[in-house]
């Protein structure tokens, strides 16, 4: 395979299973949607148009019957029930799952499961299962057809659409062909013309390429005509029709394992951008130049310093406008992650018999290309959690007056420079009571200090680590198993997650994440002549030391904040021992949230907020705990920007 066409072929194939993903559970609630139908089965008929010209087999082999299915559905012959939906899915699933061997860098596929393809060849039929005779029967007719060649009728486009009669014609070629002194069982396999002037060794422009498909196709839809099984892909030939560019012997010296690894790697990191946007980016990079200009000529000159103090407002106002359009071009629609959970959904509420709506809203809401990466798995933990422990079987909900279906909205906004997700389910909700209980019987906290506990602050023990509420541990999900590793990962993106829950009316759980992990608002504090950054998404107030207002409980100190008492920790312990002085009390607290715990930060000195460029430590100190990278600061010297969970964990032991 030629790698560059290869990734291409990836990258559109990566995008339309992730549409085709949403379409399917789409369609089982609309089966008569036209448009749905055909955009099914054209992902389909384009995937594995790509997939043949590549010589992936085994893909084409699953494409091409899902494709028949779909063009029998669309034409009214096969009906999409949820029998059809379940061996259409499991074929989308091994689709899906040959792209991604291919993203791994794969290149030989295991042949398709011969008994998925047996039940896509009866849903074609429209048969309860598959006929092997028949298949045989027909599998060597289609090989005798294939040493037909048909002439089109005078004045049809050999690119475009046929008419019935002129297709109807096509068919009295081949049986008069059939019927002729043609020997059947020595013909060629069916051989592709390159359009006229085109070299097989080199590149095809995409209307050459979209016209050998056409033939292929038409070549395709004669044979199923006449027979009752689609035909199946033949075996790659050691000649091919069409050869692909060959690949450069510098590709070819490389090694097969380096060339794959580095084609997975670049899948990876592709992000489709806007050529406006773009376009506006070449704009300020090109006003850029003009401050650059216009500084070096006022550094040589004698000119005035208001000149100077305007160059450098112009200079501030484009690198800022410049930085927010290099931001949007990482940014990605959330909608990336949430279409995966109609799938999710539909098969977790199949297999326990429940009935499940879900409600997407926000979708075009865009956020950093890592974030999306980074929040899909704990926003599958949570819904998974919400079908399996929220919502109520049918005869439950109907028992407590509810609809027998219930509702999981999945939803993002924007606020301000910080993304909203939430996660909310009409189901049976959280008893505060029962998690205290909990909280005792696993010997979390005593009694008292659990009665002590606010509903708020109840509902937060799901996410301490082994906290559950199931009677019995099941396969699918569960509050508390893994709620724990939830709540860190999203702590790890500078987030914080909080729950609402109404016992009978459902729960609630919010995620607050920043736009991008590429900039990141900070407070600057200090000690001595040493800077260091905060996280300003987890700051929540800032108040003066005073030593009457601190205490010292079983070893913790402790300051005394609105009727709650929080940990204080001397960061000048840790990052500045050498400068700790007699009595050494510090100047100011820095209250930080992370997730369900609080602690108040003692620090030399607050410098103020400073947006921050984080670049990562080196190999050597990308393991120190309580580091989250490095920025160069406004006076260029270095400072370290604190990794907060960190700290804490510092502090702890």
């Amino acid at each position: 395979m030629d790698e560059d066409i290869l990734q291409d072929f990836l990258v559109e194939a990566s995008e339309l299973v992730e549409q085709l993903d949403e379409q399917l559970v789409e369609l089982e609630n609309s089966p008569s949607d036209a448009d749905l139908l055909n955009a099914i089965f054209r992902g389909f008929h384009t995937i594995k148009g790509g997939a043949g010209f590549l010589g992936v087999t085994p893909l084409v082999e699953v494409c091409h019957r899902a494709e028949n299915v779909f063009d029998k559905i669309r034409n009214g012959d096969v009906s999409y029930d949820s029998s059809a939906a379940d061996i259409i899915m499991r074929a989308f699933d091994v689709i899906s799952d040959y792209i991604q061997q291919l993203n791994d860098g794969a290149r030989e596929l295991e042949e398709a499961d011969t008994g998925l393809l047996a039940e896509l060849d009866a849903l074609w039929k429209g048969q309860a299962a598959a006929e092997p005779a028949a298949e045989a029967e027909i599998s060597g007719a289609s090989e005798a057809e294939t040493g037909m060649k048909l002439e089109l009728p005078e004045g049809v486009d050999p690119d475009g659409d046929i008419s019935d009669d002129e297709f109807e014609a096509l068919l009295n070629q081949r049986d008069a062909l059939m019927g002729g002194e043609m020997e059947t069982a020595d013909a060629p396999e069916p051989k592709l013309e390159l359009p006229e002037g085109v070299d097989p060794d080199g590149d095809i422009t995409d209307e050459e390429f979209e016209a050998l498909l056409n033939q292929r196709d038409l070549i395709d839809n004669l044979h199923e005509a006449e027979g009752d099984t689609p035909p199946v892909a033949p075996e790659p030939k050691p000649e091919p029709v069409v050869e692909a560019p060959k690949p450069q012997p510098k590709a070819a010296e490389s090694g097969g394992d380096k060339g794959s690894a580095k084609a997975a790697a670049n899948t990876e990191s592709t992000v489709r951008v806007d050529t406006r946007r773009l376009d506006e980016i070449m704009n300020l990079v090109g006003e850029l130049v003009l401050v650059r200009n216009r500084l070096l000529t006022l550094r040589s000159s004698q000119d005035s310093e208001e000149d100077l103090s305007n160059a450098v407002g112009n200079l501030d106002h484009v690198t800022t406008d410049l930085q927010a359009s290099v931001m949007k071009t990482r940014m990605q629609p959330v909608k990336k992650v949430f279409g995966r959970f109609p799938r999710v959904v539909r098969d977790l509420a199949r297999k326990l018999g429940k009935e499940i709506d879900l409600e997407l809203k926000g979708e075009e809401t865009d956020l950093d290309k890592n974030l999306v990466e980074a929040l899909a798995d704990p926003l599958v933990h949570l819904v998974r959690n919400s079908v399996d422990h929220g919502i109520e079987m049918p005869d439950v909900r109907e028992q407590a007056n509810k609809p027998r279906k219930g509702t999981v909205i999945l939803a993002a906004e924007q606020e301000g420079d910080h993304i909203l997700l939430s996660i909310t389910d009409d189901g049976k909700g959280m008893d505060p009571e029962v998690l205290r209980r909990k909280a005792v019987e696993k010997g979390m906290m005593d009694e008292v200090t659990a009665n002590q506990l606010d509903d708020k602050s109840a509902f937060e023990l799901i996410m301490s680590a082994g906290f559950s509420t199931a009677d019995q541990i099941s396969d699918i999900s569960g509050r508390g198993v893994g709620m724990d590793v939830v709540k860190n990962m999203i702590t790890k993106l500078n987030g914080s997650i909080d729950i609402h829950s109404v016992l009978g009316e459902g729960t609630q759980i919010s995620i607050r994440v920043p736009l991008t992990l590429a900039i990141l608002p900070t407070l600057m504090v200090s000690f001595d002549d040493d800077s260091y950054a905060i996280p300003l998404t987890s700051v929540q107030e800032i108040f003066d030391y005073d030593a009457s207002q601190v205490n010292r409980i079983d070893g913790q100190v402790m300051v005394r904040l609105r009727d709650k008492s929080v940990p204080l920790m001397f960061l000048s312990e840790w990052l500045a021992p050498e400068s700790i002085k007699e009595n050494y009390e510090g100047d100011k607290v820095i209250i930080v949230s992370i997730g369900n715990q609080r602690a108040g930060l003692v620090v030399d000195q607050v410098n103020g907020q400073e947006e921050v460029v984080i670049k990562p430590l080196g190999v050597m100190m990308k393991h120190l705990e309580g580091y989250a990278g490095a920025t160069i600061t406004g006076n260029g010297n270095i400072a370290l920007i604190l990794d907060l969970p960190g700290v804490i964990q510092r502090f702890q032991y």
